[in-house]
């Protein structure tokens, strides 16, 4: 009888062992969860948020946080893998606690996701290079925050509805463009004016300009007396060269 149940025992030995590698195997086919932190001034916000990420398997929200100063300190304290950061806190903005988390000798290991109503190109340029993953706007489709957090964990860059492959290229693109916006706040400049400034710089004569544009001499003359006054110019010559110097954002004409 003793044999028996040794061997009973023997026997029953590698139909543990399957059981506990078939478990096993299922266990690694589960995805892997993330964690999250958000942080938002606004609890109604926070609320509805945690309730979209949690209705994800792959996603749960470790922690809140209300204002920058406690999200710098939760993320110390839980080491989230995301944080979805608010970019106006109070105590301390977004781009401020951004930066706390990406100085020092030990930057915190986070992937930050900022969160806005709205952003300008500057602080879009601003929160990239102080380590930012992503930016998304508040108002975006929910599908566009949750495809944002995977491209995030997979390695990519995310910036308003789209993954971006190449950050250096796209970070240059931004700040020419900020640039541009910025000289055209400068000097007072229309779209229309800028055209006209790309017509005189190659060259076109008034008449030449009406015809490109479809508009008449007299609407020309005008739109080079505005010019004229916000540049500071007091001819065509000028205008060109001043055009020109300045790097002013205007679309050559061939």
């Amino acid at each position: 009888m003793l044999f028996s149940i040794r061997r009973m025992h023997i026997l029953n030995i590698p139909n543990a062992d399957s059981n506990c590698v078939a478990k096993l195997a299922m266990e690694n086919r589960r995805p892997s969860t993330t964690r999250i932190l958000i942080a938002d001034d606004h609890p109604i916000f926070r609320d509805g948020l945690k309730r979209l990420l949690e209705s994800e398997r792959e996603f749960k929200v470790v922690g809140e946080a209300c204002d920058g100063v406690e999200a710098v300190s939760m993320v110390r304290q839980l080491k989230p893998e995301i944080l979805l950061l608010d970019l106006a806190m109070p105590r301390r903005p977004g781009l401020e606690a951004l930066r706390e988390m990406s100085d020092g000798p030990e930057p915190l290991p986070v992937r930050v996701i900022l969160l806005t109503a709205a952003a300008e190109k500057d602080q879009i340029v601003e929160a990239l290079q102080l380590g930012a993953r992503g930016v998304v706007l508040k108002d975006s489709a929910t599908q566009i925050l949750l495809k944002s957090i995977r491209a995030v964990m997979n390695g990519e860059y995310w910036v308003g509805r789209e993954s971006v492959s190449n950050l250096v290229h796209y970070l240059r693109t931004l700040v020419d463009s900020s640039i541009n916006e910025s000289r055209k706040k400068k000097y007072g400049l229309t779209p229309r004016e800028l055209e006209i400034i790309s017509a005189v710089v190659a060259g076109y004569a008034n008449k030449e300009i009406a015809k490109h544009f479809t508009i008449s001499e007299d609407t020309v003359k005008h739109h080079l007396s505005n010019i004229f006054d916000k540049l500071g110019v007091s001819t065509r010559l000028e205008l060109a060269l001043f055009a020109v110097n300045q790097s002013l954002p205007f679309k050559p004409i061939s």
